[in-house]
Formats: structure tokens, sequence, C-alpha cells
């Protein structure tokens, strides 16, 4: 019944791309772009599943968050900031711009790796009789990726370098369910990387991996919303809620609550805190040393180079 259910989503969306690919293609022809079809279908597929996302986050999230604020909203400007980063990387033009700038580079590395015998090694097969289990399927995925997103979240925070451009994320006082993805654009390009490397390496098919990083950003949204909600001692350990990840957001969290979906990783390795408070977000030093982040995307993304080259 559920695969049933599956293959009815999954009919559904291939049937709305179809339909916003339809009138794009003579447009690729008569522009010369004829070649690039198969990718143009892509972009409209990765285009659907932003909006849809954005659709849920008004719809749902943001009513939840009017419902159970937990701070006043201070710093509207700050937030607006937040919302064109969810939309320039939700709706496809950061996709858009990584696949001009490093397709190539996969497709060439991709098939020197295939050249060399190294074939994909496809880990939901490891569970018997999974070909016939969609679900089971994209739950092993689910977890693999969230495994690896753990420790990729780990690094962001550990290397001096790679927290230079994370500390952009962090650096936002005012969390709102939008903060998600404000993000330096190369701590985005570096963390897409490693997931598409892994997805070619481990068998994610293209439409699981869509939906895998759909399902993850939704959650992140709801993660980062500014809401006043407990989850209960049982759900917060099923699942990473607001508050947990609020508490890694927190100037005085220290390091801990790196999770992405799963609060188990933090549980396993000793990096689980579930007794912290809803203090304040932010960078130490924002505080310490008056640093400054920059008020918006051109700022933020200047003065995270800066951070970068030790220059900031």
């Amino acid at each position: 019944m559920i695969d049933q259910g599956l293959a009815w989503l999954g009919e559904a969306f291939s049937n709305a791309q179809r339909a916003l690919f339809e009138p794009l293609a003579p447009l690729l022809f008569d522009w010369g772009w004829g070649h690039m079809l198969e990718d143009a279908y892509a972009a409209c597929g990765w285009f659907l599943m932003g909006l849809l996302q954005v659709t849920l986050m008004l719809l749902v999230i943001t009513p939840l968050q009017r419902w159970r604020l937990l701070e006043p909203m201070a710093d509207r400007a700050a937030v607006r900031s937040d919302v064109i980063y969810t939309l320039v990387h939700r709706l496809g033009l950061f996709r858009l711009g990584l696949f001009f700038a490093l397709d190539p580079v996969f497709l060439n590395l991709f098939g020197t790796l295939r050249a060399q015998g190294l074939p994909t090694w496809h880990l939901d097969q490891l569970w018997p009789g999974v070909t016939d289990q969609a679900l089971v399927s994209f739950l092993i995925y689910l977890v693999a990726f969230d495994f690896l997103a753990y420790w990729i979240h780990r690094a962001q925070h550990r290397s001096q370098r790679w927290w230079a451009l994370h500390a952009l994320h962090h650096s936002q006082r005012q969390m709102t369910l939008w903060s998600d993805n404000r993000n330096h654009v190369l701590d985005d390009i570096a963390v897409d990387c490693l997931l598409v490397l892994a997805a070619q390496l481990i068998g994610v098919g293209p439409q699981q991996f869509m939906v895998l990083l759909a399902i993850t950003q939704l959650s992140e949204s709801l993660q980062h919303a500014n809401l006043r909600l407990s989850a209960g001692p049982l759900l917060s350990r099923l699942w990473v809620t607001p508050r947990f990840h609020r508490a890694h957001h927190s100037i005085e969290s220290g390091e801990h609550n790196y999770g992405v979906l799963l609060p188990w990783w933090d549980m396993l390795f000793g990096t689980a805190r579930f007794d912290l408070g809803l203090g304040p977000t932010g960078v130490m030093d924002q505080i310490t040393r008056g640093r400054d982040y920059g008020q918006g995307l051109w700022a933020q993304q200047r003065l995270g180079l800066l951070r970068l080259i030790g220059k900031g």
C-alpha cells in the first residue's frame, strides 16, 4: 500500500514536470540549446520540488511559527536576506549555477572512475528483497546520507578554514524558518559536492536524491523556525527538533547537536545535549569582539571570503 502511494506521488510529480518542460523544449531548440534537453528536464524537476517546499513553508511552518513564536521579530531586514537566500537555493538558481560550473568536472571525474573499473555500490541492496520495497530503499539512503551529513557538519565547525565560511550561517541573531539557506556560496558548494559524490558512489538514483534533499531541507526549515514547541523526550530523540537545533545555534552551546535529521549520531558520538535552554543565537565573537558578518547578501559573501583568507 505504501509503495503504491509512493508510486502515485511519483507519477503525479512526473506529470507536472513534463507539463512544465513541454513549452520549454521548443525554445531550447530555437536558442540552439537542443543538446541540453535532458538537463532542462531535470531543472524543471528541481524547480517544482523547490516550489513545493516553499509552498509548504508558507502554508504550514509560517502559521506554526506565528502560533508558537519564541522571541519577538526584532530584525526583519536580516530575515528578508534569509528569504532571498532560500528562494535562490530552493527554486533551482543555485543548482543551475552548479550545473554550469561543476557538471563538466563531475562528468569527467565519474567517467574516469568508471573507465578505471570502479563500480557503483548499491547500498540498499544489502537489505534482502529491497528491489521490491521502494520505501525501505529510500530509508536506507536517508540514514546513510544523514550519517554523512553529521560528519560534514562537524567538519564545518572543527576546520578553521571551513568555519570561516560556515560562521555566516551561525551569525543570524534572528532565527526563522528561512535561516537554513543563509550560507556562504563556497560552503554550499563544498557540501553539495560531497553529497553528489556520495550519491554516485552508493547508488542513489536522481529522483531519490532530489527527494532526499527536499525532505532534509524542509526539516531544516522547521528546525530553524522561531518556534517555542516541545516535542517531548521520545520524539526529540528520534528526529532533530527546533529546540535541539536552536541549542546548536546558541551562543553559549559549545560544540553540540550537529545532527541534521537524526539526533542518533550525536547520542552515539557524545555530542548530544538535550538540557540546553532556548537562549540567544549567534557567534560569540559578535559579542566579545563586535565582529561584523555583514548586512545583506553581497556584504555577507564578501566578508566570508575575507575571513577565509585571514583578512576579515
